[in-house]
């Protein structure tokens, strides 16, 4: 175990170092900020000082250098439009963020596991068309169209559910969360059922795949022929077994989530991170985006390492640090 943590701890640097070097020429060789903070009236003088203020009247290389020490140190470097550092921005936004992912992530476990689990004990039933037919429908139909759907539907028709913004929140342990409040869960449901639908759809066919698989294994006949109950042999020995997929795939598709919940914030006007990073982007705040495309690399590392452990916890036939029996 040790010396899988210390390979996997490794790499992640590897990555990190790849990474800032994309992220930081990437973002840097578009566009130019000057001209966005600079007013109409700015004679070059008032240029050169705003290039200077901002740091870019240094080599781009140099620049560069001077990021990989500021990182060093935990400093990702002021937003250009806030003026306060990068990181914490994001860790203000993070939890709007995080909180909308975790219930869409809830959502679509405890609605497309029931609705996989019908649909692989009876393949051939009605009920398991219509469910494998939602999903197919919840992974094709693009995300922003589900959104103003439901806006339409259910905010401008019916006028049940607020359409944008986050809500009432409490605090909780110096975090502000919207998830405790009958408001704040009024305004996340629409964008945490909107965010769910492709994870639910993920869940709901790799769960039937699954059952199709190990309802037949032989262990299962075992089980039957030794007079263990139907119940158990559902909950105990098929579930220990396609959790496993099921796990991996959610773990990186949560991160996806969290990394590219811009669609559904924006769509709702979420404050979380996404919509912080689209704003970002209209101004070219570099500082902004570079730490925010870290943070998600540093979170996928994280996920990866996450996913790895529970591997091992879920599957007795994995074994760390290139051990195998």
């Amino acid at each position: 175990m040790t010396e899988f943590i210390v390979k996997r701890h490794l790499q992640a640097l590897l990555v990190l170092a790849v990474m800032t070097l994309l992220v930081f020429f990437g973002v840097n060789v578009i566009g130019n900020p000057v001209y966005i903070f600079a007013s109409s009236e700015c004679d070059q003088a008032c240029l050169d000082a705003i290039i200077t203020d901002l740091g870019l009247d240094l080599p781009i290389w140099q620049q560069y250098l001077v990021f990989v020490g500021n990182l060093l140190e935990g400093d990702l470097g002021n937003s250009f439009t806030h003026g306060v550092p990068a990181m914490s921005l994001i860790l203000e936004r993070l939890p709007a963020t995080l909180e909308l992912a975790f219930c869409a992530l809830v959502i679509a476990l405890f609605v497309g596991l029931p609705l996989g689990v019908a649909a692989g004990l009876r393949p051939n039933a009605v009920s398991s068309k219509i469910i494998m037919g939602f999903s197919m429908l919840a992974f094709s139909v693009p995300i922003f169209w589900i959104g103003l759907i439901m806006i339409i539907v259910f905010s401008v028709t019916l006028g049940w559910m607020p359409a944008v913004g986050r809500g009432d929140t409490v605090n909780v342990l110096g975090v502000h969360l919207s998830l405790f409040t009958l408001d704040g869960l009024h305004h996340l449901a629409m964008p945490a059922i909107t965010l769910s639908l492709i994870m639910m759809a993920m869940v709901i066919r790799l769960t039937r795949a699954g059952m199709r698989e190990v309802l037949f294994a032989d262990y299962i006949k075992f089980a039957r022929a030794n007079g263990i109950r139907e119940r158990r042999i559902l909950s105990f020995h098929v579930m220990r077994n396609i959790l496993i997929p099921i796990v991996t795939v959610l773990g990186m598709e949560f991160g996806g989530v969290i990394a590219f919940a811009v669609v559904v914030e924006s769509i709702f006007s979420w404050p979380g991170v996404g919509k912080m990073l689209i704003d970002a982007i209209a101004v070219l705040d570099r500082p902004l985006i570079v730490a925010y495309l870290l943070f998600v690399v540093v979170m996928f590392v994280l996920l990866n390492l996450i996913i790895d452990i529970l591997y091992s916890l879920l599957d007795p036939r994995v074994r760390l640090g290139g051990n195998s029996t």
